[in-house]
C-alpha cells in the first residue's frame, strides 16, 4: 500500500511557481502493477521521485507499508563518478543485501563487460539504464518504480529484461511509466492517470488508457 497525504510539489519556472502535484490525497492498494499515465510534462517522473523519497514535497507526505525501489531507468539512480561495481556495493549497503551476490547478479545481467569496473560517467545512456535496472532487479522490493527501463538494449536484452521483471512481479507491485500502451498492457493490470496535478486511480487498465488518450487527443 502507498498512500499520498495532501501531497504537493511545485517548481519555479521563469520566475513563476508551477504546481506539478496538487494536494494529492489517494491510496494505491497492494496487489497491483500500476500504469502511470499522463501527457509529457504532467509530472510522472516527479511523482516517481516523490514516492522513492528522492524529492521533498512542498507539503504532505508519501506513506508506504513496504520497501520501494529507486526509480529504475532514471539517471539519478546511479552516481556518475563511481564505477558500476562501486555503485552496486553502495546500493547493497544502503538496502542491507549481500554485496557479492548483488554484484554477481548485476555483472551477469547488465552485460557491461569490463565497463562494469569503469566510472559511470563513461557509460552511454543505455548502459546506465541497464546498470540501474540490474541493480533494482537484483534486490527484492515490495514495489518497483520503473521508468521505460525494459525498453533498453537490443532484442535479446529486452527479452531478458521483460522475463526478470515478470518474475519479480509474481511477488511484488509496480508503478510503471511507459509511452507504449502495448508495454503497459503486458506488465500492468490497472492505471493511475495524472492530469493538471491531479491523479485518478482506475482498477481496470483499459479504462485508464481510454481516459488518458481522451486527455491528449
Amino acid at each position: 500500500m502507498i498512500r499520498f497525504e495532501n501531497l504537493t510539489k511545485s517548481f519555479r519556472v521563469n520566475g513563476r511557481r508551477k504546481i506539478v502535484i496538487d494536494n494529492l490525497d489517494l491510496v494505491l492498494p497492494s496487489g497491483y502493477s500500476i500504469a502511470l499515465l499522463g501527457r509529457n510534462g504532467a509530472g510522472k517522473s516527479t511523482l516517481l521521485e516523490l514516492v522513492a523519497g528522492n524529492l521533498r514535497p512542498d507539503h504532505g507526505r508519501v506513506v508506504s507499508d513496504g520497501t520501494i525501489s529507486f526509480p529504475v531507468g532514471l539517471r539519478s539512480a546511479v552516481h556518475r563518478d563511481l564505477s558500476g561495481a562501486e555503485n552496486v556495493r553502495f546500493v547493497a549497503r544502503i538496502y542491507g543485501v549481500d554485496t557479492e551476490e548483488l554484484a554477481a547478479f548485476v555483472a551477469d545481467f547488465a552485460e557491461l563487460g569490463e565497463s562494469f569496473y569503469m566510472p559511470v560517467r563513461t557509460y552511454s545512456s543505455g548502459m546506465k539504464a541497464r546498470l540501474a535496472f540490474g541493480i533494482s532487479m537484483g534486490i527484492h522490493f515490495d514495489t518497483y518504480l520503473v521508468d521505460e527501463a525494459t525498453a533498453v538494449g537490443d532484442a535479446s536484452f529486452k527479452r531478458k529484461s521483460r522475463a526478470v521483471f515478470k518474475d519479480r512481479m509474481q511477488n511484488a507491485d509496480a508503478i510503471f511509466v511507459s509511452h507504449s500502451t502495448n508495454q503497459l498492457r503486458q506488465f500492468c493490470n490497472c492505471g493511475l492517470v495524472l492530469e493538471n496535478g491531479r491523479a485518478r486511480f482506475f482498477p481496470y487498465l483499459e479504462e485508464a488508457i481510454a481516459v488518458h488518450e481522451g486527455n491528449v487527443s
